[in-house]
């Protein structure tokens, strides 16, 4: 049965450009774009949401997430953090490989993406894990239907660090496809981590976390990355960047398109500072670690800059309880996809960026960037992945509101002056003023290559 839907009248954000205007969804696909206020009706039967006063933008595209499964969902699982994703506005999603199995062969890679199909409401593509000897099993991955490589040239969760210089050479060398990384220097936090238990124990408090894993750490790893990618013209993204030292590897003059060496970073390294780890402890402790205010700004400037490409997430769930103990005990991550576009929102009220260039770092360039198909763009003839905002509907962050399986948020208590009306996945209604269709209508993303 035919379906059409007209979303009319609303402020729509793409491209660049801000426009009241009306878009007609048959099936899965963006039909038509109407633009001004249109009073017309269609000929064909369908149904209308006045969109009048509300932002229409693409669905995010969060190129970093953990969604625990298998092996970890007493914390998270597909189900129920994709849900909380598409609550966030959050309509596709790249997963990590450092789950329990880890993806870092082709069956279990497939094996995740089954899963995804019967369970998650976003779309999904699962990244292919790096270890120090599975070459060939990476020369296996179709790039038309994966989205790249993940490798850890730091340790975190999941303990998949890729130490073999040989095997990061060959990787850089022989691997044609996109290179993510987590990027930190595992020397220099062992020695941070011998410095700072001579000085205070094994007890060390949360506040030194940026002073271990530090500025240090972060550049000279990332720095390695970006000489093999360069010395090997291959295509490289650097997760989750956190210090003002890395900007200086990136370039602000090249287009997106013709960008071979890229970049990203998260949310909490934009909204929270060091000067948080007094207030939130634990919370918000990640790795790559928050760092300094003045590393905070010179972050975005990187982003207006577009010396950094993607604004994603990097969502880890942990059950209070494991972020519980010191900085070397505590587990490092945090659930933020639900609240990722309402405070990246928050910050473009506060002037940190424009409505344009926010659409354009969470739903264009990871776009671009993974060469994700027909995705990322309000577009006749691209798939219906949507999120209508109410900019004006004001609305706190508390324990009956949090959709995360760890049932806590580093942003409870924190009001937002927006929020997430309605998110379309594949031309379907999936979140609809708090309601979610149960009915799994998300795909597998494709590449093109």
């Amino acid at each position: 049965m035919n379906s059409i839907q007209l979303i009319k009248n609303a402020t729509i954000v793409n491209d660049g450009r801000t426009f009241v205007g009306s878009v007609v969804i048959e099936n899965e696909i963006i039909k038509s774009i109407y633009e001004g206020i249109i009073t017309v009706e269609l000929t064909e039967p369908y149904t209308e949401i006045d969109a009048t006063g509300l932002l229409l933008l693409p669905g995010l595209i969060d190129d970093q997430v953990h969604f625990r499964e298998p092996g970890l969902t007493h914390k998270g699982d597909i189900y129920s953090e994709s849900k909380a994703a598409v609550a966030g506005g959050i309509t596709s999603y790249f997963e990590m490989p450092n789950t329990r199995p880890q993806a870092t062969t082709i069956d279990i890679l497939e094996d995740k993406y089954e899963l995804a199909s019967q369970k998650s409401f976003a779309n999904y593509s699962f990244l292919m894990g790096v270890t120090n000897d599975n070459l060939d099993e990476l020369k296996k991955v179709n790039p038309r239907n994966v989205a790249g490589i993940k490798m850890f040239m730091g340790s975190s969760t999941g303990n998949m660090l890729v130490d073999n210089h040989e095997m990061l050479n060959r990787v850089f060398s022989e691997i044609q496809l996109l290179i993510v990384t987590h990027c930190e220097d595992e020397t220099t936090i062992q020695n941070n981590i011998k410095h700072y238990k001579t000085l205070l124990g094994d007890d060390i408090p949360v506040k030194y976390h940026p002073l271990i894993r530090n500025d240090e750490a972060c550049y000279k790893s990332s720095a390695y990355a970006v000489e093999l990618a360069t010395k090997y013209n291959s295509r490289l993204h650097v997760f989750h960047l956190s210090s003002a030292k890395e900007m200086s590897l990136f370039s602000s003059d090249i287009p997106l398109k013709d960008k071979l060496i890229t970049s990203e970073v998260c949310v909490h390294h934009l909204w929270f500072s060091d000067a948080d780890y007094a207030k939130f402890g634990n919370r918000i402790k990640w790795n790559p670690a928050i760092k300094s205010e003045a590393d905070r700004l010179a972050l975005i400037d990187a982003v207006n800059s577009n010396k950094i490409d993607v604004i994603a997430t990097d969502h880890a769930p942990h059950l209070l309880s494991e972020k519980e103990g010191s900085c070397l005990n505590a587990a490092s991550g945090g659930p933020l996809v639900q609240h990722s576009l309402v405070a990246m929102l928050q910050m473009v009220k506060q002037g940190s960026f424009t409505l344009e260039k926010l659409v354009d770092k969470m739903c264009h360039a990871p776009a671009e960037l993974f060469r994700v198909d027909k995705r990322g763009y309000i577009r006749e003839g691209y798939y219906a992945d949507l999120v209508l905002v109410n900019p004006q509907k004001q609305w706190t962050v508390n324990s009956q509101n949090i959709l995360y399986k760890c049932g806590w948020s580093p942003f409870e208590g924190c009001s937002f002056d927006a929020s997430i009306a309605k998110t379309w996945v594949n031309g379907h209604l999936v979140y609809n003023e708090g309601k979610f269709d149960e009915t799994i209508h998300s795909k597998r993303l494709l590449f093109n290559v």
